[in-house]
């Protein structure tokens, strides 16, 4: 069924919320941990890697979950309603820096961080779950997630432009010495907030109207579909690579700017005492051809499938990566130009991905007769926590072990690490996950067929919509 106009709006609420915290902490935790918190880089590495490797186990938990909620309004959309608010305020306490010692800070970045990635699962794990009960449509699917990653990528923009404007204007508060901690954490909350009022928005505008032809309440047997869903696997795979390659490169364009292009303001407005840094410049460049990479994707989709589509992006965005490596420090328009390119190719993946879930658990519905819509999109969340994990704790180790101290000017070999962080590692990533959809095995002709033979089943078994 075709849907409103509105709910696609609705739906990419969502998104728009969930990536303002998602952008926050790919682009700015690691630095904000690192300059403004007082920790060192391998510590954070190392916290990365030990508190997603736990929230990315507890994804599939919140999957099943969903699975198994009964409510009046549904199985997912609840727990937008339920965990805005919890969302918002663990978020605030994350960029909240205490007056305790190395070793009390390091433990209170443990706690807020690990709660902050645990009400994350909640109430994204359920979202993304929503797109497989929304409608059948493949198309639909596609469209909704494209509504998503505009809104998705809206957000971050948003976020990009005014993160560090926000903190220096809140820093600068009550005169004195500018107090970055204090910026930082008012401009956390002002992210949150709005947050909170897109999740319920999105819980007050989408509808669920999947409901399985078999219920299922087997966790034994859900389990066991998993297993043997090979579409599920080759996406997670691809998924990991995918967000190796973007959280690897975004960790390290903080230090890229501040200790290997040493740049000044792009440009400034002194009657709105607005100034711009090159690197939010290079961030919002990003996201504005994120949002043309994603508005692109379901035409070109349409003609050439899903599979080839997102195997060719990951391919340009490996290229284009590894020639940031060969970038002067002051050919700041060359690295522009490249991140324009890349952020292109990356924009495709994100729908595409999301919508391949989708036909995951169709696939596994038509295959078994039985439906899992949260644990097989919990695969989502589980595989960007992953490939987080390995690209957060990567950039965290690999700046230790290059040498990197903070707030001095690095030498040869500390700004060839950082280079490498922009540039050939995450290449690396884009093109594994590349390959993995050679071996993707859902074409378009055999996910209509699915799609006509599950529209039949449930034409004979009607399911309530949920108000």
């Amino acid at each position: 069924m075709k849907l409103h106009l509105r709910e696609k709006i609705g739906y990419g609420f969502g998104d728009a919320a969930s990536s303002m915290f998602w952008k926050l902490f790919s682009m700015y935790l690691m630095f904000f941990y690192t300059d403004i918190f007082g920790l060192t880089a391998a510590a954070v590495g190392t916290m990365f890697l030990v508190t997603r490797i736990w929230d990315a186990a507890f994804d599939p938990f919140v999957g099943v979950l969903g699975d198994r909620t009964e409510t009046r309004w549904g199985k997912f959309r609840p727990y937008l309603l339920w965990m805005a608010i919890p969302f918002a305020v663990i978020g605030v306490f994350t960029f909240t820096t205490p007056s305790f010692g190395a070793g009390g800070k390091l433990i209170y970045a443990y706690v807020t961080y690990s709660l902050m990635m645990m009400i994350y699962s909640l109430i994204n794990v359920p979202y993304a779950s929503l797109l497989g009960v929304m409608t059948a449509d493949g198309k639909e699917r596609t469209t909704l997630a494209t509504f998503r990653f505009i809104f998705a990528f809206a957000g971050s923009l948003v976020v990009l432009a005014a993160a560090e404007p926000l903190a220096g204007a809140f820093s600068k508060m009550g005169g004195g010495t500018p107090n970055l901690q204090r910026g930082w954490q008012c401009a956390a909350a002002v992210f949150a907030v709005i947050a909170a009022i897109l999740f319920w928005l999105t819980f007050a505008w989408t509808r669920e109207r999947i409901k399985p032809v078999t219920q299922q309440t087997s966790l034994k047997h859900d389990l066991a579909d998993l297993w043997k869903n090979r579409p599920w696997f080759v996406l997670l795979g691809a998924g990991i690579a995918t967000i190796f390659f973007n959280s690897i490169r975004d960790g390290a364009a903080m230090y890229y700017f501040k200790y290997y292009l040493r740049t000044d303001a792009a440009f400034s407005l002194p009657s709105l005492n607005f100034t711009m840094g090159w690197s939010s410049l290079y961030f919002v460049l990003g996201q504005a051809a994120n949002i043309l990479g994603v508005i692109l994707a379901k035409p070109i989709s349409d003609r050439i499938g899903k599979k080839n589509t997102f195997f060719v992006a990951m391919l340009g965005a490996s290229v284009f990566s590894f020639l940031v490596y060969g970038v002067a420090p002051e050919s700041v328009s060359v690295v522009m130009i490249l991140q324009c390119l890349i952020s292109v190719c990356a924009g495709f993946v994100f729908p595409l991905l999301w919508s391949m879930y989708a036909d995951a658990a169709d696939y596994s519905e038509w295959k078994t007769g039985r439906r899992a819509t949260g644990l097989v999109f919990s695969a989502s969340s589980m595989s960007q926590k992953f490939g987080w994990t390995l690209g957060g704790a990567f950039a965290g180790w690999l700046l230790g072990f290059y040498g990197f101290q903070a707030n001095v000017v690095q030498n040869g070999s500390t700004q060839t690490g950082i280079r490498m962080m922009v540039s050939i590692y995450p290449a690396i990533g884009a093109l594994v996950s590349g390959l993995f959809m050679l071996i993707y095995p859902l074409k378009e002709k055999f996910l209509n067929n699915i799609e006509t033979e599950l529209a039949a089943l449930r034409t004979a078994n009607p399911a309530p919509t949920a108000s």
